[in-house]
C-alpha cells in the first residue's frame, strides 16, 4: 500500500514537472506573440507628436489664453517623401493662436494651424522651420475593420508624451446619440476600443498591428473604464486631403434634420429616412421639404436609414453634393412620392468668431444658422453675447450671456463686423448714452450702456420689454 501512495505521489510530481516544463516552453511563443506589437509601434512611434497649443478661451466675458495639452502624427501628402503635416483634433488644436509640438526625439518646434473641420472634430497644423525629411506613419482603411482585432492607441495620456496602450476593437461603427442640434459626429460612426484612452490621448493615432493608422483617438465616456473612441481614418483622411489643399471643408446643406425610419414604422421594408424637422430659412423648406417627409432618394441615389447608426452616411451623402448644387429630392408624403428640386447651400459653422469688448467688460460671438434657429430670428442678424464681467459697463447695463444685440442706437447689427466697427466709434467718442435692442429668450428689450460708469449695478429703469418682437422707445 506505501508503495502505491509512493508511485502515485511520484506520478503527481512528474506530473507537475512536466506542466511546469510546457509552460517555460510557452514563453518564447509568448514573445514572439509579442514582437508584431512591438514592430507596429516601432513603425509609428518617429511620427509621434506632443502638441501644446495656446488657445484663446472666453468666459466670464473676458478673453485668456491657456495651455492645453494633446497628440499627434504626422503624415506626408501623397506623393511627398517627408513628413511635414500634423494631424490632430480640433478641439485640441481649434482657436489656437500658437502650438508647438514636441516631436519624438523631444525637439520642439512651432507649428502653425492649416485648417479645422469641427463637425469631424480633425485639425491639420504644419510644422515651421526645416527639420529635413521627418518620419510619417502610413495610413490603413477602417472600412473593413472587425471586432476584436487587437490595436494600439498611442499619444499623450494627461500630458504623459511617448505612451502606447493595447486592446481591441469592441465595436466598428459605434453611433454616439445627438443632443438636439448639438451633434456630436454628424458624418460618421465611431471606432470603440478597450484600449486605454484618457484626456491628453486627443489627436492621437489608434493602430493596427501592421503600424497602420485606422483611426484618431478623440473620445472618452465619462465614468466608464475601457470604453474610447476613435474617428475612422477613412473619414478622416478625405478631411485631412481637403483642409491641406483648400484650407478648410465645404458641405452643402437642405436644412433638414432626420430621424431613422424605425421611429415612423416597424415595417423593415420601409426605405428612406425620416424628414424630422425642416429649418423656415433654408433652401429645403423654400423648396417645399416638410417635416414628416420619407426622403427616398437624391437624384436618383437611394438615401436609407433604418437604424441610426445608417443616419451619417445619409448626412453625408447631402453634405458631399457640391454647393449650390440644383438636386432633385424625392420624398413620399401621405403615400405619395412627389419630387423636390432644390439647390443646396453651404453649411454654416458650428460657432462663430469671438471677440472680447473690454472697454465694456463683454464677449460676444457671431451668429450662425444653429443659433438662429434656437432664437426663433428671422435672420441671422445680431450677435450673441456670451459673457460679461462682473462690474463692469455691460453687466451693470444688465447685458447677459445669452442676450442677442439687435441693433445699437437704432442702427442694426448685420454681424459682429458691424458691430465692433459701431463699438470703436463709440468707445472714442465717449458718447456717455448708447441704447441697445437685444433678444432674451423670447422677449425684446431695451439695454441702456452708460460708458464710463463702473462699478455697482445700475438700476434696470431702462428696459422695456415686449413679447415676441420689437419695442418702441417714446
Amino acid at each position: 500500500m506505501k508503495r502505491q501512495l509512493v508511485l502515485a505521489a511520484v506520478a503527481v510530481l512528474l506530473a507537475g514537472c512536466a506542466t511546469l516544463v510546457a509552460g517555460c516552453a510557452t514563453l518564447p511563443a509568448m514573445q514572439a506573440g509579442l514582437s508584431p506589437v512591438l514592430r507596429a509601434k516601432d513603425r509609428v512611434a518617429p511620427a509621434m507628436v506632443h502638441v501644446r497649443p495656446v488657445k484663446e478661451v472666453f468666459q466670464s466675458g473676458k478673453r485668456e489664453e491657456v495651455s492645453v495639452v494633446g497628440s499627434g502624427f504626422i503624415i506626408a501628402p501623397d506623393g511627398e517623401k517627408g513628413g511635414r503635416y500634423v494631424v490632430t483634433n480640433e478641439h485640441v488644436a481649434g482657436e489656437s493662436k500658437f502650438v508647438r509640438c514636441v516631436l519624438f526625439n523631444k525637439e520642439e518646434v512651432d507649428a502653425s494651424v492649416v485648417g479645422i473641420d469641427p463637425y469631424t472634430d480633425i485639425a491639420v497644423l504644419k510644422l515651421d522651420g526645416d527639420q529635413g525629411k521627418l518620419p510619417y506613419v502610413a495610413l490603413g482603411s477602417s472600412a473593413k475593420l472587425k471586432a476584436g482585432q487587437v490595436v494600439l492607441a498611442m499619444g499623450s495620456p494627461h500630458g504623459l508624451a511617448r505612451s502606447v496602450s493595447m486592446g481591441i476593437i469592441s465595436v466598428t461603427d459605434r453611433y454616439l446619440e445627438d443632443h438636439g442640434d448639438e451633434m456630436v459626429s454628424p458624418f460618421n460612426t465611431w471606432i470603440q476600443t478597450d484600449a486605454a484612452i484618457n484626456p491628453g490621448n486627443s489627436g492621437g493615432p489608434l493602430v493596427n498591428l501592421r503600424g497602420e493608422v485606422i483611426g484618431i483617438n478623440a473620445r472618452i465616456l465619462a465614468g466608464a473604464e475601457n470604453v474610447g473612441f476613435a474617428i475612422p481614418i477613412d473619414i478622416a483622411r478625405e478631411v485631412i486631403d481637403k483642409i491641406i489643399k483648400e484650407g478648410r471643408v465645404s458641405r452643402s446643406w437642405l436644412g433638414e434634420t432626420l430621424q431613422p425610419t424605425q421611429v415612423k414604422t416597424d415595417d423593415p421594408a420601409q426605405k428612406g429616412v425620416v424628414v424630422a424637422d425642416v429649418d423656415p430659412l433654408s433652401p429645403g423648406y423654400e423648396a417645399g421639404l416638410r417635416p414628416g417627409d420619407v426622403m427616398l432618394a437624391i437624384d436618383g441615389a437611394p438615401t436609407d436609414a433604418r437604424y441610426e447608426e445608417d443616419l451619417p452616411a445619409v448626412r453625408k451623402r447631402i453634405a458631399d453634393i457640391p454647393v449650390g448644387t440644383r438636386v432633385t429630392v424625392s420624398v413620399l408624403r401621405g403615400g405619395k412620392e412627389i419630387e423636390v428640386p432644390v439647390t443646396t447651400i453651404e453649411r454654416s459653422l458650428l460657432k462663430g468668431n469671438q471677440v472680447e469688448f473690454s472697454e465694456w467688460g463683454f464677449t460676444a460671438v457671431d451668429m450662425t444658422a444653429t443659433m438662429v434657429r434656437r432664437a426663433q430670428l428671422p435672420s441671422k442678424k445680431g450677435i450673441l453675447v456670451t459673457g460679461s464681467q462682473n462690474g463692469g459697463i455691460a453687466a451693470n447695463a444688465r447685458l447677459q450671456s445669452g442676450d442677442i444685440i439687435l441693433s445699437v442706437d437704432k442702427t442694426e447689427i448685420a454681424d459682429l463686423g458691424a458691430f465692433q466697427s459701431l463699438y470703436k466709434n463709440l468707445v472714442e467718442a465717449q458718447k456717455p448714452l448708447v441704447m441697445l435692442q437685444v433678444k432674451r429668450g423670447a422677449l425684446t428689450r431695451f439695454v441702456l450702456v452708460k460708458q464710463g460708469e463702473e462699478g455697482g449695478p445700475q438700476p434696470d429703469t431702462a428696459s422695456l420689454e415686449s413679447e415676441g418682437g420689437s419695442a418702441n422707445v417714446n
